[in-house]
């Protein structure tokens, strides 16, 4: 499938949220953006630049702003995509279709949309030289049983080797750490980072 055919399988799918999104989508188009496929969402650019996309989940659905963090937020209704983890992109969230007030969505839009224009983004920013990464110990015995899973370990990027130390040692309980251990492993098996979805 094309990106086009997979935008519209997206809105097309049996979902609870099916004819709210579609609301989204209506007043997205009326922007003039470019509407595209990537992240497994629809993504609507300018010039090839990510300025919003219309998510579904299982208990909701809405908006990503990519630049989301610049936006005057006057109803206060963005929230951090991934706390810690995004900088930039900011979330808005509706559990409903009555949720959905079609004149602010679209004054939300049009202002991520000038602020592009305007190039207001936050740059990316180099990753300094990762110090040494300080395995778990959890981690470290789930390789000892499993010599395959530290070889694809080894073979990710020391970013993404921080990213599932990090996730395993700030883990408080020993179930959680052993819950995190049993959904981490396959991923690192598969040569995937713990976040490349959001990416």
């Amino acid at each position: 499938m094309d990106r086009s055919e997979k935008v519209e399988a997206y809105f097309e799918e049996d979902h609870q949220f099916k004819n709210a999104i579609a609301v989204l989508r209506e007043e997205a188009l009326k922007t003039g953006l470019n509407e595209t496929y990537k992240w497994l969402f629809p993504t609507y650019t300018l010039k090839n630049k990510n300025v919003f996309a219309i998510c579904k989940f299982k208990k909701h659905f809405g908006i990503w702003f990519f630049n989301g963090v610049f936006l005057k937020d006057e109803k206060k209704v963005l929230e951090n995509a991934q706390e810690g983890k995004t900088q930039a992109m900011r979330h808005w969230k509706f559990y409903s279709e009555n949720d959905i007030n079609k004149v602010t969505v679209a004054a939300y839009m049009t202002e991520a949309i000038e602020n592009q224009k305007r190039g207001i983004e936050l740059k990316p920013v180099r990753q300094k030289k990762i110090a040494k990464i300080e395995i778990p110990t959890e981690l470290k015995e789930a390789f000892a049983k499993n010599n395959g899973a530290e070889k694809a370990f080894k073979k990710l990027s020391p970013f993404k080797q921080k990213e599932f130390s990090a996730y395993i040692s700030e883990a408080k309980q020993p179930k959680t750490k052993l819950s995190r251990l049993e959904k981490i492993l396959p991923m690192i098996q598969q040569g995937k980072g713990l976040n490349d979805k959001y990416r």
